[in-house]
């Protein structure tokens, strides 16, 4: 397992989480997972309701993520004789979308989210469930970037367990900070205030990241750095 790929992985997960298209967002989200309604400066739901529903939420976009991989994983194992050529048309895309990401270019092709779909089992267990689903197959430019990025390594992977871990490990990244918070501001909503106040330069960090990996992606580095960090992997294959 590429152990750069990994941490990158999991640091873009985090980081979809806080773009400035899906955090903003966050308590609508959870009042249409949960029923709850905001007032009094917080979300007015039960936390055990919150923290159920939201692993519902991201047992959903989870499934849909490492199909994704999968898929990926076993379209790039097609092509296999050809993986150099394709870690390096991976290596460009990345470092278009990391551009994109800070704002120094834009494509407006690359700010369209996928198809929207309306989930109408509103505050259940199981729409918690579909609502994850939803989010993930029609997801929002912001994580859509992020996530390219994801599935074009996936796609450069050498075997179809390492695509499926890159997933799963993005959707870990995604899951833990939308855990939290969404706990959270059902105390108050001072910490959507204080993130909010960040975002843009989160996006930027965001971008910059992207681009580095782009970068070793495309002049093969990536795989010696990976040797060298393999040897205090906490992620070992």
């Amino acid at each position: 397992m590429a152990e750069v790929s990994i941490w990158f992985a999991l640091a873009a997960g985090a980081l979809s989480f806080f773009s400035p298209c899906v955090f903003p967002l966050l308590p609508a989200y959870v009042s249409h997972l949960t029923g709850g309604q905001a007032e009094g400066g917080r979300i007015q739901v039960e936390r055990r309701v919150v923290f159920m529903r939201s692993f519902g939420f991201i047992a959903g976009f989870s499934f849909i993520f490492i199909l994704m991989g999968a898929s990926a994983s076993l379209l790039g194992g097609l092509f296999s004789e050809y993986r150099m050529y394709i870690e390096q048309i991976a290596g460009i895309l990345i470092i278009v979308f990391g551009l994109q990401m800070m704002g120094w270019i834009s494509f407006s092709f690359l700010m369209k989210g996928g198809k929207q779909f309306e989930v109408k089992s509103k505050g259940t267990a199981f729409g918690s469930v579909l609502l994850g689903m939803a989010f993930a197959s029609g997801w929002s430019p912001c994580v859509g970037i992020t996530l390219s990025s994801i599935l074009l390594l996936a796609g450069a992977s050498s075997t179809l367990t390492q695509g499926i871990m890159l997933l799963i490990v993005y959707s870990i990244g995604l899951a833990l900070p939308f855990l939290i918070i969404s706990l959270m501001i059902t105390k108050t909503f001072s910490v959507m205030k204080k993130v909010n106040r960040i975002l843009p330069k989160l996006a930027k960090f965001n971008g910059a990241l992207m681009v580095a990996m782009g970068l070793l992606v495309f002049s093969g580095k990536m795989q010696q750095i990976s040797a060298y960090l393999s040897v205090f992997s906490l992620f070992s294959t």
